[in-house]
Protein backbone atom coordinates (compact mmCIF):
# COMPACT_ATOMS: atom_id res chain seq x y z
CA UNK A 1 0.00 0.00 0.00
CA UNK A 2 1.40 3.08 -0.82
CA UNK A 3 2.26 5.16 1.72
CA UNK A 4 0.79 9.14 2.23
CA UNK A 5 3.41 10.99 0.88
CA UNK A 6 3.91 8.80 -2.40
CA UNK A 7 0.08 9.12 -3.14
CA UNK A 8 0.38 13.00 -2.56
CA UNK A 9 2.88 12.97 -5.03
CA UNK A 10 1.49 11.01 -7.77
CA UNK A 11 -1.61 12.92 -7.16
CA UNK A 12 0.18 16.00 -8.39
CA UNK A 13 2.23 14.29 -10.90
CA UNK A 14 -1.34 13.85 -12.11
CA UNK A 15 -2.71 16.78 -12.29
CA UNK A 16 0.40 18.59 -14.13
CA UNK A 17 0.01 15.75 -16.79
CA UNK A 18 -3.45 16.96 -16.61
CA UNK A 19 -2.50 20.49 -17.49
CA UNK A 20 -3.01 21.90 -14.55
CA UNK A 21 -0.99 24.85 -13.69
CA UNK A 22 1.94 24.07 -11.62
CA UNK A 23 1.78 27.23 -10.08
CA UNK A 24 -1.78 27.05 -8.85
CA UNK A 25 -0.62 23.23 -7.90
CA UNK A 26 2.39 24.79 -5.33
CA UNK A 27 -0.26 27.33 -3.58
CA UNK A 28 -2.50 24.52 -2.60
CA UNK A 29 0.43 22.59 -1.49
CA UNK A 30 2.01 25.89 0.62
CA UNK A 31 -2.23 25.69 2.28
CA UNK A 32 -1.73 22.59 2.58
CA UNK A 33 1.61 22.77 4.97
CA UNK A 34 0.13 25.69 6.64
CA UNK A 35 -3.34 23.73 7.41
CA UNK A 36 -1.30 20.56 8.45
CA UNK A 37 1.31 22.57 10.66
CA UNK A 38 -1.53 24.58 12.53
CA UNK A 39 -3.66 21.41 13.05
CA UNK A 40 -1.53 19.53 13.77
CA UNK A 41 -3.20 16.49 12.29
CA UNK A 42 -2.02 13.00 11.52
CA UNK A 43 -0.32 12.57 7.93
CA UNK A 44 -2.82 10.08 7.36
CA UNK A 45 -4.88 13.31 6.51
CA UNK A 46 -2.73 13.87 3.66
CA UNK A 47 -5.15 11.42 1.48
CA UNK A 48 -7.91 13.68 1.94
CA UNK A 49 -6.74 16.63 1.33
CA UNK A 50 -5.39 14.66 -2.20
CA UNK A 51 -8.68 14.68 -3.41
CA UNK A 52 -9.21 18.18 -2.26
CA UNK A 53 -6.53 19.61 -4.28
CA UNK A 54 -7.53 17.60 -6.89
CA UNK A 55 -11.25 18.51 -6.90
CA UNK A 56 -9.94 22.48 -6.82
CA UNK A 57 -8.28 22.22 -10.24
CA UNK A 58 -11.30 20.39 -11.51
CA UNK A 59 -13.87 22.57 -10.07
CA UNK A 60 -11.22 25.35 -11.83
CA UNK A 61 -9.91 27.21 -9.11
CA UNK A 62 -9.76 31.14 -9.75
CA UNK A 63 -6.12 31.70 -11.33
CA UNK A 64 -5.48 35.70 -11.44
CA UNK A 65 -4.62 36.68 -15.22
CA UNK A 66 -1.90 38.73 -16.05
CA UNK A 67 -2.51 41.13 -18.48
CA UNK A 68 0.07 40.70 -21.74
CA UNK A 69 2.96 43.20 -22.32
CA UNK A 70 2.97 44.99 -25.29
CA UNK A 71 6.54 44.16 -26.43
CA UNK A 72 7.80 46.31 -29.33
CA UNK A 73 7.77 43.97 -31.93
CA UNK A 74 3.59 44.12 -31.10
CA UNK A 75 3.52 48.10 -31.39
CA UNK A 76 3.44 48.63 -34.78
CA UNK A 77 1.51 51.97 -34.49
CA UNK A 78 4.59 53.28 -32.73
CA UNK A 79 7.23 51.65 -35.32
CA UNK A 80 5.20 53.37 -38.29
CA UNK A 81 5.02 56.64 -36.34
CA UNK A 82 8.41 56.81 -36.00
CA UNK A 83 9.52 55.47 -39.52
CA UNK A 84 9.23 58.37 -41.55
CA UNK A 85 10.41 61.02 -38.94
CA UNK A 86 13.81 62.65 -39.32
CA UNK A 87 14.01 64.50 -36.25
CA UNK A 88 15.72 63.47 -33.17
CA UNK A 89 13.36 62.61 -30.29
CA UNK A 90 14.62 62.29 -26.52
CA UNK A 91 14.28 58.42 -26.17
CA UNK A 92 14.28 57.54 -21.97
CA UNK A 93 14.90 54.11 -20.35
CA UNK A 94 13.39 52.98 -17.37
CA UNK A 95 14.58 49.66 -15.54
CA UNK A 96 11.82 48.26 -13.80
CA UNK A 97 13.59 45.95 -11.18
CA UNK A 98 11.64 43.64 -8.73
CA UNK A 99 12.31 46.40 -6.09
CA UNK A 100 13.72 49.46 -7.27
CA UNK A 101 13.68 51.37 -10.46
CA UNK A 102 16.44 53.56 -12.52
CA UNK A 103 16.12 56.16 -15.46
CA UNK A 104 18.32 56.90 -18.05
CA UNK A 105 18.83 59.07 -20.89
CA UNK A 106 19.55 57.53 -24.23
CA UNK A 107 20.14 61.17 -25.61
CA UNK A 108 18.33 61.99 -28.85
CA UNK A 109 17.66 59.69 -31.84
CA UNK A 110 15.90 59.73 -35.53
CA UNK A 111 12.97 57.44 -35.54
CA UNK A 112 14.57 55.11 -37.74
CA UNK A 113 17.58 54.96 -35.12
CA UNK A 114 14.52 54.33 -32.41
CA UNK A 115 13.14 51.93 -34.56
CA UNK A 116 16.50 49.85 -34.98
CA UNK A 117 16.57 49.60 -30.81
CA UNK A 118 13.56 48.52 -30.36
CA UNK A 119 14.19 45.67 -32.85
CA UNK A 120 17.44 44.73 -31.09
CA UNK A 121 15.43 44.71 -27.82
CA UNK A 122 12.18 42.95 -28.58
CA UNK A 123 11.80 42.47 -25.09
CA UNK A 124 11.61 46.12 -24.32
CA UNK A 125 7.83 47.91 -24.41
CA UNK A 126 7.52 51.45 -25.62
CA UNK A 127 5.59 54.33 -25.76
CA UNK A 128 5.34 57.66 -27.40
CA UNK A 129 4.04 60.34 -25.19
CA UNK A 130 0.96 62.69 -25.78
CA UNK A 131 2.26 65.67 -27.91
CA UNK A 132 4.50 62.64 -29.17
CA UNK A 133 8.13 64.63 -29.27
CA UNK A 134 9.78 62.05 -26.75
CA UNK A 135 9.36 58.04 -26.24
CA UNK A 136 10.04 56.18 -23.23
CA UNK A 137 10.94 52.43 -23.48
CA UNK A 138 10.71 49.97 -20.44
CA UNK A 139 12.74 47.22 -19.67
CA UNK A 140 11.79 44.80 -16.91
CA UNK A 141 14.55 43.13 -14.72
CA UNK A 142 14.52 39.93 -11.85
CA UNK A 143 17.07 41.86 -9.99
CA UNK A 144 16.62 44.63 -7.01
CA UNK A 145 18.11 47.95 -8.28
CA UNK A 146 21.78 48.69 -6.88
CA UNK A 147 19.77 51.22 -4.33
CA UNK A 148 17.54 48.62 -3.22
CA UNK A 149 20.81 46.46 -2.77
CA UNK A 150 22.13 48.52 -0.17
CA UNK A 151 19.17 50.02 1.79
CA UNK A 152 15.83 47.25 0.81
CA UNK A 153 14.94 45.47 4.35
CA UNK A 154 12.13 42.87 5.19
CA UNK A 155 9.84 43.49 7.93
CA UNK A 156 6.47 43.85 9.77
CA UNK A 157 4.50 46.90 9.54
CA UNK A 158 2.44 48.80 12.01
CA UNK A 159 -0.79 46.62 11.11
CA UNK A 160 1.05 43.37 11.00
CA UNK A 161 1.34 42.77 7.27
CA UNK A 162 4.80 41.43 6.23
CA UNK A 163 6.58 44.17 3.88
CA UNK A 164 9.63 45.85 2.07
CA UNK A 165 11.08 48.77 3.76
CA UNK A 166 13.16 51.83 2.34
CA UNK A 167 16.09 51.45 5.10
CA UNK A 168 14.86 49.76 8.52
CA UNK A 169 11.16 48.72 9.44
CA UNK A 170 11.69 51.42 12.46
CA UNK A 171 11.72 54.10 10.26
CA UNK A 172 7.81 53.20 8.46
CA UNK A 173 9.07 54.03 4.52
CA UNK A 174 6.99 50.78 3.35
CA UNK A 175 8.28 50.03 -0.41
CA UNK A 176 5.89 47.44 -0.82
CA UNK A 177 3.78 45.48 1.15
CA UNK A 178 2.87 41.59 0.55
CA UNK A 179 0.25 39.91 3.16
CA UNK A 180 -0.55 40.16 6.29
CA UNK A 181 1.03 37.89 8.80
CA UNK A 182 -0.69 35.50 11.44
CA UNK A 183 1.62 36.78 14.44
CA UNK A 184 0.20 34.13 16.67
CA UNK A 185 1.18 31.31 14.62
CA UNK A 186 4.35 33.00 14.11
CA UNK A 187 5.07 33.83 17.65
CA UNK A 188 4.34 29.93 18.28
CA UNK A 189 6.68 28.37 15.77
CA UNK A 190 9.52 30.81 15.44
CA UNK A 191 12.69 30.91 18.10
CA UNK A 192 12.72 34.16 19.57
CA UNK A 193 16.05 35.52 18.05
CA UNK A 194 14.53 35.03 14.45
CA UNK A 195 11.29 37.18 15.69
CA UNK A 196 13.94 39.63 16.74
CA UNK A 197 15.51 39.73 13.68
CA UNK A 198 12.16 40.24 11.81
CA UNK A 199 11.20 42.99 14.04
CA UNK A 200 15.00 44.58 13.75
CA UNK A 201 14.47 44.00 9.65
CA UNK A 202 16.35 41.57 7.83
CA UNK A 203 18.64 43.63 5.01
CA UNK A 204 18.17 41.65 1.40
CA UNK A 205 21.30 42.27 -0.93
CA UNK A 206 19.91 40.13 -4.00
CA UNK A 207 17.68 38.19 -5.49
CA UNK A 208 18.09 34.71 -4.25
CA UNK A 209 18.22 36.61 -0.38
CA UNK A 210 14.97 38.08 -1.49
CA UNK A 211 12.84 35.53 -2.88
CA UNK A 212 14.49 33.08 0.35
CA UNK A 213 13.45 35.44 2.97
CA UNK A 214 9.91 36.17 1.40
CA UNK A 215 9.24 32.57 0.46
CA UNK A 216 9.84 31.76 3.72
CA UNK A 217 7.73 33.83 5.67
CA UNK A 218 4.94 33.00 3.26
CA UNK A 219 4.39 30.04 5.28
CA UNK A 220 3.04 32.38 8.31
CA UNK A 221 0.69 34.53 5.98
CA UNK A 222 -2.91 34.89 7.05
CA UNK A 223 -5.22 33.23 5.07
CA UNK A 224 -8.14 35.19 3.22
CA UNK A 225 -10.71 33.71 5.18
CA UNK A 226 -8.91 34.05 8.57
CA UNK A 227 -7.90 38.07 7.76
CA UNK A 228 -11.71 38.60 7.15
CA UNK A 229 -12.73 37.00 10.50
CA UNK A 230 -10.43 38.89 12.10
CA UNK A 231 -11.14 42.18 10.00
CA UNK A 232 -15.16 41.53 11.21
CA UNK A 233 -14.07 41.40 15.09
Amino acid sequence: MLNNYTYMEQTIRKMQVKGASSMMTFSLWKQLKRRLRRSRKPLWTLGAVAFWITASIGCGAAITAVPPVLYAKDQPSISEALANRTDAIPVILRRIYVCGEETESLGRLEGKGIVRLLMEHPEWSASLDRDGESVTVVEHIEDLSDYCKSHAYFGIDKNGNFSLFDGAPKEEKVLRTFFQLDIRFMESSLPDHQLEQLNQGIRVSDIDEYNSVLSTYSDYAMEPNEKAMKQAY
